[in-house]
């Protein structure tokens, strides 16, 4: 009788798991500048978890790991080699630096140790084993703070890490329940600077605070220089966005399309996020402003969603609706937004050329008199043809 598949691929990882604890401790001292700066000491500790880590995936997934959830258990395992002590000296962010950097070098191994016919198997649950450790590392972490609203904003921060890489399960909404989300309808991402002079955890109390009085559930993190919260019950983003504008430290202030629910919020992200990128393109904005406002700067800036979305969302309706709403804004524009000289063009009647022009704004609620709205147009028609 051939052996049970999981069986082999169990075989298969343990005589791999030396070389992979040792490339990924590798990847640490060249990928992770902090921890070259860590004592002998801490950095065999991290070693240890490492190689706990690598070896407890392999038992959990020997276990039908696809199936369990993450128990206490398998967090005492995982961390039970570093002392206590460990928490006070590297953070939170950190702890899940060097655990993701883990779990993905044995991603990119796999090739190399497991067969082709169960490299997708494998693959699932190495990226469900690795996110559900880094939840367990908040959890750590937690207890080691000893105070509840520590343990919340570190929860808080792994759960807006987690919708906006469009990893959002059940667990994760389920621990986004615990730290307030009441799924309260549509969802829209908020971007900008973290104001100077405040605390990370007095920030996004402040942002909170705000939200719940307007009728809001938010979630909030401090990643780097950026403050990202996700508005939950939101009906018009801009009127949301505007209720935590204050909050932001200087600068831009951009939010992303209105999302279904949590799980479908990073899209909202990614728009928000290629925002403000694309603002420094748009010096007047207005604060807060719409990514989709955006849509000019994000396209110079190189951002393949906008592009897609001025296909989609301008140039698609023109060139379907019927009349020649294409040749006539093209007209347009080649004659100086003056309406005279494009109806002598088309051999029409002014009122006719007022008349599609209308109609194109209509359709695409850009209007070509407005030079704003006239330069997405045009870029819209070039992308269109091309």
């Amino acid at each position: 009788m051939p052996p049970n598949p999981r069986t082999r691929i169990v075989r298969q990882l343990r005589g791999a798991s030396g070389r992979l604890s040792t490339a990924a401790t590798t990847r640490m001292e060249s990928d992770l500048p902090w921890f070259a700066e860590l004592g002998a000491e801490e950095r065999s500790w991290i070693g240890l978890i490492v190689q706990a880590g690598i070896r407890d995936f392999i038992d959990w997934y020997k276990q039908e790991g696809a199936s369990l959830s993450f128990s206490q258990t398998r967090e005492a395992s995982l961390f039970a080699p570093a002392p206590r002590a460990l928490a006070g000296i590297i953070t939170l962010h950190q702890t899940v630096d060097l655990l993701r950097l883990s779990f993905d070098v044995v991603e990119q191994n796999l090739d190399s140790i497991i067969d082709p016919e169960d490299l997708t198997d494998v693959r699932d649950a190495v990226l469900r084993y690795g996110r559900e450790a880094a939840f367990a590392a908040a959890e750590v972490y937690a207890r080691a703070a000893e105070v509840r609203g520590a343990w919340d904003a570190r929860l808080e921060a792994l759960v807006v890490d987690a919708v906006l890489r469009d990893e959002t399960d059940d667990d994760v909404l389920s621990r986004a329940s615990a730290v307030g989300w009441g799924a309260r309808g549509n969802v829209a991402v908020v971007l900008g600077a973290v104001p100077d002079g405040q605390s990370e955890a007095g920030v996004v109390d402040a942002v909170r605070h705000a939200a719940q009085a307007a009728g809001m559930d938010a979630l909030g993190a401090v990643q780097g220089h950026r403050l990202v919260v996700i508005l939950g019950g939101v009906s018009d983003p801009e009127k949301a966005a505007g209720v935590i504008v204050a909050h932001f430290g200087e600068g831009p202030v951009v939010v992303g399309p209105v999302a279904a629910d949590l799980g479908h919020a990073y899209l909202s992200a990614q728009a928000a996020s290629a925002g403000l990128r694309a603002a420094v393109g748009w010096p007047e904005a207005p604060r807060p402003v719409l990514s989709e406002d955006l849509l000019p700067e994000r396209i110079l800036a190189g951002d393949e969603w906008a592009r897609m979305e001025a296909v989609e969302r301008v140039f698609e309706p023109l060139a379907q609706a019927r009349g020649t709403l294409v040749d006539t804004l093209s007209a347009y524009f080649a004659h100086g937004a003056a309406i005279e000289p494009t109806a002598r063009a088309l051999f029409v009647h002014p009122n006719t050329v007022r008349y599609r022009l209308g109609q194109v704004a209509d359709l695409t609620g850009l209007t070509p008199s407005r030079p704003r709205d006239a330069l997405t147009l045009q870029l819209a028609l070039a992308l269109g043809r091309l």
